[in-house]
């Protein structure tokens, strides 16, 4: 299928040459003659690459990038600026900005279809979805490594296997990387100055954590323990400060992998803060069933710790283990020692809300 290349270009003669060199490549090519009608396109169609001049009327191509920059349908879209301004200053502020590539006129075609080819296949590179395990990691940093900058990414990363309850850092600790769970569970939390807990995150195979700490250029706010057997890979800082920082198109999507539990994180605060004690259980069970249940697994359980439970639950151990002994009776879970399975999870979803 052909890819969709939106051109906006106020000056008629090079709006029309260059569509037609795009055409003759095969690319599907819409064109706007000014940023304005260029954003309005741009959000309707959501081509595959833009392609800018800078200097035009209504909007130029500064604006135009900062707007398409705010939306996420359009922010994740190739974007090259096409200009005749070759100064450095504007070379650097349009790079700034979030723009993938700058091709100054006049260029030849061969120079044009060069830029475009490349940065349609490194956009095509980041939106695979890359499979949350070891071989998803590597496919991921093997294609972000196939940026010039990025050559050392990923290179000698440390796996290393931890037992049950075993820390992986602590707070206030500095992070030396950002970690990826290979293999197991793990959660994060708080300690209150008198020794009281309280689950910050929950992260299985395929997830990132310990990543805050090292955006904010600090120390840790909290520390990782695992709830299993665990593997664990570090991605070392450099590589990571170099992901984030020095490519547009690899910065959206790690950014974007790093993020999925924030809202997760948000709603679950707030119930914390307004549900009764038997909804912040029944929410509790249901958030580790969302979490750790396996596709094609009938009924979820998992050996956890009682202790562990009210900490994510956010009460105390003894009114924990009344609750549970009331949703046994009730016939929404089962125990069988330390493990607990979900035998009414539609019942528990009710509950919780």
């Amino acid at each position: 299928m052909s890819k969709t290349i939106l051109l906006i270009e106020d000056n008629k003669e090079m709006r029309e040459n260059t569509a037609e060199i795009l055409e003759l490549a095969n690319y599907k090519v819409s064109v706007a003659k000014n940023g304005k009608e260029g954003v309005e396109i741009a959000q309707k169609s959501r081509p595959d690459l833009i392609i800018c001049d800078i200097m035009m009327p209504v909007l130029d191509g500064y604006g135009v990038l900062h707007l398409l920059s705010k939306n996420e349908e359009t922010a994740s879209i190739p974007f090259i600026y096409l200009t005749a301004k070759a100064e450095r200053n504007d070379f650097r502020k349009g790079m700034e900005m979030g723009a993938d590539d700058y091709v100054t006129k006049p260029f030849d075609d061969i120079e044009l279809l060069n830029a475009v080819e490349s940065r349609l296949k490194k956009s095509d590179m980041m939106k695979k979805d890359f499979s949350k395990n070891m071989e998803g990691l590597n496919e991921f940093m093997v294609n972000a490594k196939g940026i010039e900058d990025l050559k050392k990414l990923s290179q000698d990363r440390e796996i290393r296997a931890y037992k049950k309850k075993e820390n992986i850092y602590t707070e206030d600790g500095y992070p030396r990387g950002v970690y990826f769970v290979v293999k197991g569970k793990v959660k994060t939390y708080k300690t209150h100055e008198q020794g009281k807990e309280f689950i910050t995150g929950l992260y299985k195979e395929g997830d990132f954590f310990g990543y805050l700490a090292l955006l904010e250029d600090g120390k840790y706010s909290d520390s990782a323990m695992t709830l299993d057997d665990s593997e664990v890979c570090l991605i070392p800082k450099e590589d990571f400060i170099s992901l984030i920082y020095k490519n547009a198109e690899v910065s959206r999507k790690f950014i974007k992998m790093l993020s999925d539990n924030l809202k997760e994180k948000e709603e679950h605060l707030i119930k914390l803060a307004y549900n009764s004690v038997r909804k912040r259980v029944a929410e509790a069970l249901v958030t580790l069933s969302n979490r750790y249940k396996k596709d094609g697994e009938q009924q979820f359980s998992m050996n956890i710790s009682r202790e562990d439970l009210a900490n994510l639950a956010g009460t105390a151990t003894e009114t924990t283990i009344r609750t549970l002994s009331d949703f046994k009776e009730d016939g929404l879970i089962d125990i069988k020692g330390g493990t607990i399975a979900v035998s009414n999870y539609d019942k528990l979803v009710k509950m919780r809300n």
